[in-house]
């Protein structure tokens, strides 16, 4: 009865270590796969983004003297290099007040980019003619519909409340 009762335990022990080791094992995976996902994400995103931008400009046939201003305008619509989360174990080390300021610093961060591309839209706007406007204003307007969370409500998209 003693052997039983220790074949028994020394299994489910076993078993219990196995489990754990295949949790850890998942755990892992799971974030390599995520990060994975979330890389293909934005290369498909910024390839998409590529793709408006040389349509925008292919459709307001620009002038030799708008380039510069075009440049601009695309260079700030770029995604900035420095904007990236904080890891998230780094996160969940911090206190609830320094989670509090590091989101008000990203979010500073944000607004100031924002801020950057409302220039230089501004500044590329101005140097175009009154149909070029017109075909800017349709072209944003349709860039713009199809981003953010009311669009992805809309089409399916993934959302938290």
């Amino acid at each position: 009865m003693k052997s039983i009762r220790t074949t028994l335990i020394a299994t489910a022990l076993m078993a219990g270590l196995t489990g754990l080791a295949l949790a850890q094992n998942t755990t892992a995976s799971t974030e390599s796969s995520r990060v994975d996902r979330m890389e293909k994400m934005r290369e498909h995103k910024t390839e998409r983004h590529t793709r408006h931008l040389t349509a925008l400009k292919s459709k307001l046939n620009l002038q030799a003297a708008q380039e510069p201003a075009w440049n601009s305008f695309t260079q700030s619509m770029q995604h900035p290099v420095g904007m990236a989360r904080p890891e998230r174990a780094n996160f969940e080390k911090m206190t609830t007040p320094e989670r509090l300021d590091q989101m008000q610093a990203m979010k500073a961060q944000r607004d100031a980019h924002m801020q950057q591309r409302a220039e230089a839209t501004r500044s590329f706007y101005a140097t175009l003619n009154a149909d070029q406007k017109q075909v800017f204003d349709q072209e944003t307007t349709r860039m713009m519909k199809g981003s953010g969370m009311h669009a992805m409500k809309h089409s399916g998209g993934h959302t938290r409340h």
